[in-house]
């Protein structure tokens, strides 16, 4: 199956070094090289990328790897087809707008016999059952808060009840943000590792690459990278249960809801 990354932070930081080793599973250390997208919410907008190409090969991929864009909410994802052909329109994350904001979505897992009912505001334009979930989500959402955006507790509650709904359908390990949080549900396999005063040196697994996070950030920062399977061989990867949601607000875990 596929692999997310995502990063929320208190400031606005740069992806890179966590993008360098997961896009080395995209094709090299891993078999995930049906395509891949990253997705950067900067102010109202987004920087959006995707690649029908694996990650490994792919230009734009390589200059994700040496632009450091910077941001406070950043959602990844590396594909391994299990449910549509290899194609630029089956690339995740996905980007749509609700309430007046993108929200972006990316999905690890395979959804059989989900075939939800979807009005005209929220259509796939791929074949998958990741994008299929992500207008459901939205479509239902907007049905229960109407046209204004509802206060954090609801909106979390309301997410999770969704994501619990969708996983009886099979495994639904998914990232979801609108650029001021990032959820994140597991139902097999997340990871998640916050970086914060006093930093600390990090390593890679995937490719022979080091930082000292104390020499390029200020003692005031925080940064939580989520991602499906550890990133460094020297830091404390936290895994999440089976069935749990967690928000990420300003670099830090809020507790969420679980199955």
């Amino acid at each position: 199956m596929c692999q997310l990354l995502g990063m929320n932070c208190n400031v606005p930081t740069d992806i890179v070094f966590s993008f360098t080793g997961f896009a080395m599973r995209g094709g090299h250390t891993d078999t995930h090289h049906d395509g891949w997208g990253i997705a950067f919410f900067e102010g109202a907008g987004v920087r959006h990328f995707v690649d029908h190409q694996a990650a490994v090969a792919s230009p734009v991929a390589e200059l994700i790897k040496r632009y450091p864009i910077k941001s406070r909410n950043v959602i990844a994802h590396i594909r391994k087809a299990t449910q549509g052909q290899v194609a630029l329109e089956n690339c995740h994350p996905f980007v749509r707008e609700l309430w007046g904001r993108y929200w972006v979505f990316a999905h690890n897992g395979d959804l059989k016999d989900f075939h939800p009912v979807l009005d005209g505001a929220y259509r796939p334009v791929g074949c998958t059952d990741s994008e299929r979930a992500f207008c459901h989500i939205l479509q239902q959402l907007r049905a229960r808060f109407g046209d204004q955006a509802p206060p954090a507790a609801p909106l979390r509650a309301a997410v999770a009840e969704l994501a619990r709904a969708i996983a009886v359908h099979g495994t639904f390990n998914m990232m979801l943000s609108s650029g001021t949080e990032l959820f994140a549900h597991c139902s097999t396999s997340l990871y998640y590792v916050v970086r914060r005063h006093p930093f600390l040196t990090a390593k890679l697994s995937d490719e022979d690459v080091s930082v000292d996070f104390s020499q390029v950030t200020t003692p005031n920062d925080r940064v939580a990278i989520i991602v499906t399977q550890p990133l460094t061989t020297n830091e404390a990867w936290i895994a999440f249960a089976p069935g749990e949601l967690k928000v990420f607000v300003d670099g830090m875990p809020q507790e969420g809801e679980s199955e």
